[in-house]
């Protein structure tokens, strides 16, 4: 592994230009909707047929895949790494923790495109939505942050 000069508006432009539907969850997620929470890695959720456009987009980044696009499929996920971490979950539905199935192409449907910059965004999930994502583990840190996404999610503008 090499040090890179990641740069995080020019990653999330090259992955909206690439035309992978990738949706950004985990703590980054939260941190974009501006709540008060710490994260070292980036999580995605991408549509199975996009893994190639993703992949192309992280190459200028130094970003590798710890598997072939067919081996990623397979095991529902995979990572992309050097000194930055983007943990990629590639599956066309995922449970919670409590049963409920969460559909990829349905969370797309109702996603929310966030602007980062003037020419740069990221696809995140509705904060209901996103909460589902938070429960597909149900740790501490995830109840946590479902705990600021409900605030969140009460707010007029939310």
């Amino acid at each position: 592994m090499r040090g890179t000069n990641f740069d995080e508006l020019a990653f999330f432009r090259a992955v909206e230009k690439s035309g992978a539907r990738a949706l950004l969850i985990g703590r980054r997620a939260l941190a974009v909707l501006g709540l008060p929470v710490l994260t070292a890695d980036y999580d995605f959720w991408l549509h199975i047929d996009d893994i190639d456009r993703f992949n192309a987009a992280a190459a200028p980044f130094d970003l590798v895949p710890t598997h072939a696009a067919a081996e990623a499929r397979r095991r529902g996920r995979y990572v992309l790494e050097n000194d930055e971490r983007v943990d990629v979950l590639i599956a066309r539905s995922a449970p919670t923790v409590d049963g409920t199935i969460v559909a990829f192409d349905d969370v797309w449907v109702r996603r929310r495109k966030t602007p980062l910059s003037p020419d740069a965004s990221v696809d995140l999930p509705s904060i209901p939505d996103l909460i589902l994502t938070k429960r597909f583990a149900a740790r501490p840190k995830d109840l946590e942050d479902i705990r600021l996404l409900r605030i969140l999610e009460q707010e007029p503008d939310a």
